[in-house]
């Protein structure tokens, strides 16, 4: 099972808690590819994630599969020769899109199912992976809010989350998917860009159950939990926004528990990270 990653050293906590979670849920061979880079804008640097991290990672896995592993791609040279200008310093900074990027990257193999780092896995992936998608760029579920408000027919919900993809490289290169969503998401500033840029250009899609992208609330059969932002609209409109480390938010606001086990686990990797990077820094001093 091929899995994509995408980001800064942000997504760290994300990163270890997905990648748990599907080592949990699975007895499949897991090749996991991260990309990252570094960037900086008017404001502030963002740093990649550090090989050192990954390497914890990759141990990790690998006690349960030595096959399995999980390997950093630093693509700053590759992201720089088409920077996203239009959407640079929006909310959504280019980590975000990332992932149009891989069909550039030869390490990232044909099949390759990509997952936001705040996508948590509960049942066996297995099912999804397997799916068919020859004749399909993109394999994913209709965005919660967003297929209510972006129909191209009033009478077919289309628009679909990017936050976990089933991806068909060959084809994507075929018809340019990619190509054509980083030339928008370059020219065009967008609120949500990458995403944007997807439904409008993909022509090939499978919209699937939304058990395998639930951006509500998790049911027994729920597969990935995408833990997005929501909107509540009692006792007045607000957005709601709560990530799986934020764990006390997670069980106070959320009721979630159903992966406390997994949360265990990376805490404790979280403590080795920090504690690694610590004596590094002590090192160099």
């Amino acid at each position: 099972m091929n899995l994509l990653y995408c980001g800064d050293v942000h997504i760290l906590d994300g990163l270890v808690i997905s990648i748990l979670s599907i080592l949990k849920n699975t007895q499949e061979e897991i090749h996991v590819n991260v990309l990252t880079m570094r960037y900086q804008n008017e404001k502030e640097v963002y740093q990649p994630l550090s090989f050192q991290q990954i390497k914890i990672l990759d141990e990790i896995v690998k006690q349960k599969n030595p096959k399995n592993f999980v390997h950093l791609i630093d693509v700053t040279e590759e992201v720089m020769k088409c920077l996203p200008q239009a959407n640079r310093n929006t909310w959504f900074t280019p980590y975000c899109m990332l992932r149009l990027y891989a069909d550039s990257i030869p390490e990232i193999p044909d099949k390759v199912l990509y997952l936001d780092n705040d996508v948590v896995c509960l049942k066996n992936p297995k099912a999804f992976y397997q799916i068919d998608n020859t004749n399909y760029e993109l394999v994913g579920v209709l965005d919660y809010y967003g297929c209510h408000f972006y129909k191209k027919n009033p009478f077919q919900k289309h628009y679909m989350n990017s936050g976990v993809l089933l991806l068909n490289l060959p084809l994507i290169k075929k018809t340019g998917l990619f190509q054509k969503c980083r030339e928008m998401c370059r020219d065009r500033k967008m609120l949500l860009p990458d995403q944007s840029a997807l439904n409008k250009y993909c022509q090939k899609r499978l919209l699937v159950s939304r058990i395998y992208n639930e951006q509500k609330q998790e049911t027994e059969e729920t597969v990935f939990r995408h833990f997005s932002t929501t909107f509540k609209f009692w006792p007045h409109f607000a957005t709601q926004t709560i990530k799986p480390w934020h764990i006390e938010a997670l069980h106070d606001i959320l009721k979630v528990h159903c992966f406390d086990d997994v949360l265990e686990e990376y805490q404790k990797i979280m403590i080795r990270m920090n504690e690694e990077k610590a004596h590094e820094r002590s090192v160099e001093s």
